[in-house]
């Protein structure tokens, strides 16, 4: 009698994420449904990442593992890589893979979602450790692909972290001490009226465990980072699996 060994026999993905963060395998591994494999290479560069060193190598040999679907796991590339990055980093990488491997960024999986959704002015939310700079680039980045937000907030992780600027949350272990409760209080509490739905935006933010309580009390779709590109991947490579507990995006064909 065999027992499940997790083997990815309806897709294989694989996905670059940040050298040092935990949370996008956990998430995905969360929300996967039965046949899929999720497979993780990890990128140290600056943003945006360029098509070379960890990204080349990682990219080189996943291209061996026939994989259905890869991303570029990384949020702030994508907002901060200016007009045409995504684009041009998914038929960058689609030149290495081949047509057999659907290629994507975290921003096109975003927008995507975000249509699927008929979300026209989400509130955007983003983690600590985002500066101002991100966020005003996470703004305009929506606001000139049709998605213009209907608000912004930057997540408060409470009074033991708010002398630490942004960019050293980090290294302080904020990555590994994120707690869900207080982001889901202050997501409901922060959600302007006129947002038709929440963006969640950062791939090392932890979140997926209160989106189904979020479009349940505040009546609109949210839509996460890891949740838009496994959900975007699932549907490229022919999975239609509905999964419950992680939002409605999940349950769309």
């Amino acid at each position: 009698m065999t027992v499940r060994d997790n083997w990815g026999w309806q897709a294989r993905i694989g996905m670059f994420i940040v050298g040092n963060e935990a949370v996008p395998e956990a998430e995905w591994g969360a929300m996967a449904p039965e046949g899929v494999s999720v497979h993780a290479a990890r990128v140290t560069a600056k943003s945006p990442w360029p098509l070379d060193g960890d990204l080349k190598r990682g990219a080189e040999q996943f291209a061996a593992m026939k994989l259905n679907a890869v991303v570029l796991g990384h949020t702030t590339s994508s907002l901060v890589g200016g007009k045409g990055w995504d684009e041009k980093m998914a038929a960058d990488l689609a030149a290495i893979f081949g047509k057999q491997t659907f290629c994507t960024t975290n921003g096109l999986d975003m927008q995507a979602a975000l249509k699927a959704q008929n979300v026209k002015r989400p509130f955007l939310v983003v983690p600590p450790w985002f500066g101002d700079d991100n966020v005003k680039a996470g703004l305009a980045y929506f606001a000139e692909r049709g998605f213009p937000p209907a608000g912004a907030l930057r997540y408060d992780p409470g009074p033991d972290w708010r002398d630490i600027p942004p960019g050293d949350l980090y290294k302080h272990g904020m990555g590994f001490a994120q707690q869900i409760e207080p982001l889901y209080a202050q997501i409901r509490a922060a959600c302007p009226k006129d947002a038709d739905g929440v963006l969640i935006g950062g791939t090392g933010f932890r979140c997926v465990g209160i989106l189904e309580a979020l479009e349940r009390d505040l009546g609109r779709p949210v839509v996460s980072a890891n949740q838009a590109s496994l959900w975007h991947c699932l549907r490229r490579s022919g999975v239609h699996a509905s999964v419950d507990g992680y939002g409605s995006l999940l349950r769309l064909p």
